[in-house]
């Protein structure tokens, strides 16, 4: 393996900030590992708009998944979840939040809604970060859009019931500022143009969680603006693989590399590479999956477990119509026949005839 160097090692204005002065660029080197993830990233990044543009009949189907798994998984991480029957009313639907999960699950859908139809670039700032937690917080907490006001702390707890400290963030007092510094050496190492996009991310993602400017709802935070850098930065796989379902089935990876990656952060000795790794791993993997998705011979990306997931998701009594509003990509035909599949299942039954027929899920 290549010696590898921090890209940038800063600290200033007492605000422990490591990710992003310019330091002895020239003698940076990365791993062919950690290069050929991301060459694969940017080589998968400049056939997007090619598979965008050959299935789009396949992308509404893919957008609607993805969204709802990412709502879903980002909240479960943090162990917020609702049942099966409400999530798509939630994410897709009109449905109202009844409680305080409801209102986190919904308020992360508003977040990705304006990172995704947003007409103009967002700004990377502490305002952008402070409303991305408002919207994930369900706007409904009293700190929601608020940074900490106390100091925390990242505890482990162990098999045995053991808490262990295992990394103790920015404290509250240089927390503002710190967050300011990140978005500005952020800004201007993008500006620089000096390093490829993707490691720039990984890198703000990573200080962003080592500063932990909030009580709660951090890992939510970071993952949605994981997805509005890579949105700003041009790769749109977020709009159609979830990503954070990936962060959610490789969690202990999540955690590991993240672990391994803190150690030293405030001193500036840490190894910023197992992070980097993992950062790259789960966005190749989404290319991979978008890939599949878009060059399947089949009707579409899964199409019958989606149909499956929105009756799953459909509250009393409804009509044919009324799923097939739901899933535009979707033929009638694909619709009617996993409702008779469900049916012959003994989990929907079929009330009445023609126009007046409506089904219901039997519990």
């Amino acid at each position: 393996m290549a010696k590898y160097k921090l890209l940038y090692s800063y600290k200033r204005k007492g605000c422990c900030v490591s990710s992003f002065k310019e330091k002895e660029l020239t003698d940076m080197k990365v791993p062919l590992g950690t290069s050929w993830l991301l060459a694969s990233c940017m080589e998968a990044r400049g056939k997007q708009d090619l598979w965008i543009r050959q299935k789009p009949e396949v992308l509404k189907a893919l957008r609607d998944q993805a969204i709802v798994q990412s709502v879903e998984s980002s909240n479960r991480i943090e162990g917020v979840t609702v049942g099966a029957g409400r999530l798509r009313p939630l994410v897709l639907g009109n449905a109202r939040p009844k409680d305080r999960p409801e209102e986190e699950i919904a308020g992360y859908k508003s977040a990705l809604d304006w990172i995704f139809t947003s007409r103009r670039p967002i700004e990377i700032s502490p305002k952008t970060i402070l409303r991305m937690h408002s919207l994930a917080q369900g706007g409904m907490s009293g700190d929601a859009g608020k940074w900490k006001s106390k100091d925390n702390e990242i505890i482990e707890l162990r098999p045995n019931g053991e808490r262990v400290v295992r990394f103790v963030p920015t404290g509250a007092r240089k927390t503002p500022g710190a967050v300011r510094e990140l978005c500005e050496e952020y800004f201007e190492a993008a500006e620089r143009g000096l390093h490829p996009e993707l490691l720039l991310i990984a890198s703000f993602v990573l200080d962003l969680l080592c500063i932990h400017p909030f009580r709660d709802g951090n890992g939510r935070v970071s993952r949605l603006m994981t997805t509005l850098l890579l949105e700003e930065n041009g790769f749109a796989v977020a709009r159609y693989i979830s990503l954070e379902r990936l962060v959610e089935e490789n969690k202990d990876s999540y955690y590991r590399s993240l672990h391994d990656s803190s150690l030293g952060w405030h001193e500036s000795t840490y190894d910023v590479l197992p992070w980097w790794n993992y950062f790259l791993f789960i966005v190749n993997h989404a290319y991979r999956e978008f890939a599949q998705a878009v060059e399947s011979r089949e009707a579409g990306p899964g199409k019958t477990e989606i149909v499956r997931e929105v009756i799953n998701g459909t509250e009393g009594k409804f009509a044919l119509s009324e799923i097939r509003a739901q899933l535009p990509s979707v033929s009638e035909q694909l619709i009617k026949k996993v409702l008779q599949q469900m049916k012959a299942e003994g989990l929907v039954r079929l009330s009445g005839h023609g126009r007046g027929a409506v089904w219901e899920r039997v519990d």
